[in-house]
């Protein structure tokens, strides 16, 4: 098991390197991909030999009888989480984009409103506005260096005509373990203004050493009939491909509007997603997991102390994913100069901040997610790209 080797990405249809050129400038010839948030690691072995044992087979046939599929969930939620699911209350998406937009139909109507904690997962915004609903952007501040929730201003925001919260813990693009402190003050907000709270928590298990991510459900027992979870197997284990999530509601009446939507579209779940994520969620894929976060705590070390060396650059500590945020502001430079800077000169593909909404002009999102021959060069780069602040 070693994070350290290099996989040629180039040319095997990857969004993230294949594209990077076309998107930004930068040719995966001699740039760095840092942007979308899939991991350059191969999976755990106990994936690939659960695919391989399927092509060996040989025959490609509809999937039945989910049971192990399901008891595998329960059990990572129950070992990782202290959660206790129901299977019934389980259902399977094409990947948690997917999975918005399903809750989306399901808990809102056109027209309605729903709120955004920005900056935010891009996707989010796209789907909302896609539907036909209206993105409600309630900008959390900075202070000391980590997002904050403003209930007060986002109280006074509020008109009446949202209908639902997308919660991200932890927070994607800041890297925030919410507190369960936090946690509940965002259950009493949903309920102050009958909000639907969906609590995407794809990046639950990559949550590093000093913190302690608790899943709504057990922060906030109190907002059950207004609940509803999103999980998956895909950012863990570097799966994204597989496009497989689950969306969990303990609520049987949210459970029976969301069924009908997905029964009126006449979704079923692709059958290698679910031998994937059997064999994810098991001892083994926990043991590549613990690993995978000691090597991606090194990566974080030495991103943040080099990036936070130069002058003007700031990175946001973070707590979960392996999503840097780092702020460019101090360098008193426009958008567009920082960003030229990084994509011309450093030759780095990054998310660009705005994307993210109100709250992220400053700022470019870096996956770290790489060998760590990688990070040391990217950190070279950019400290040459902003030499003249040094």
């Amino acid at each position: 098991m070693t994070f350290d080797e290099e996989i040629n990405r180039v040319g095997t249809h990857s969004v993230k390197w294949d594209e990077m050129e076309k998107l930004y400038g930068v040719s995966p010839k001699d740039g760095i991909a840092m942007w979308v948030a899939d991991m350059d690691f191969r999976p755990p072995a106990c994936v690939q030999k659960a695919l391989e044992e399927v092509i060996a087979h040989g025959i490609y046939g509809y999937f039945g009888d989910d049971g192990d599929y399901l008891a595998a969930i329960q059990w990572w939620m129950k070992n990782r989480h202290g959660w206790d699911v129901e299977a019934a209350s389980i259902f399977t998406t094409h990947g948690l984009v997917n999975g918005t937009g399903l809750c989306v139909q399901a808990f809102s109507a056109p027209g309605d409103g729903v709120v955004l904690m920005t900056p935010v997962y891009h996707a989010f915004a796209r789907v909302i506005k896609a539907a036909g609903r209206s993105v409600v952007e309630c900008q959390m501040p900075v202070v000391a260096g980590r997002h904050v929730m403003d209930f007060d201003a986002w109280d006074a925001q509020m008109t009446g005509a949202e209908r639902m919260l997308i919660l991200c813990s932890p927070h994607n693009p800041g890297g925030q373990v919410w507190s369960v402190e936090e946690l509940r003050g965002v259950a009493a907000f949903a309920k102050r203004h009958d909000l639907i709270v969906v609590s995407d928590e794809i990046h639950h298990d990559l949550v590093f050493p000093g913190a302690k991510h608790t899943v709504m459900p057990l922060a906030a027992p109190e907002i059950a009939d207004r609940l509803v979870m999103m999980t998956a197997t895909t950012k863990t284990f570097n799966i994204a491909g597989s496009h497989i999530g689950n969306v969990i509601i303990p609520d049987p009446v949210l459970r029976a509007k969301f069924a009908a939507v997905v029964n009126g579209l006449g979704i079923s779940p692709n059958s290698f997603g679910l031998f994937m994520a059997t064999a994810a969620y098991s001892p083994e894929g926990a043991e590549w997991l613990d690993a995978l976060m000691l090597y991606l705590d090194e990566n974080r070390r030495v991103f943040d102390e080099g990036v936070n060396a130069i002058p003007g650059l700031k990175s946001m500590p973070l707590e979960a994913t392996y999503l840097a945020w780092v702020d460019f502001s101090g360098t008193g430079m426009r958008r567009e100069e920082f960003t030229d800077r990084v994509q011309g000169a450093a030759k780095i593909a990054a998310n660009t901040g705005p994307s993210f909404g109100k709250g992220g002009e400053d700022c470019l999102r870096f996956n770290i997610a790489t060998p760590r021959a990688r990070i040391v060069e990217a950190v070279a780069r950019l400290k040459a790209a902003f030499s003249d602040l040094q």
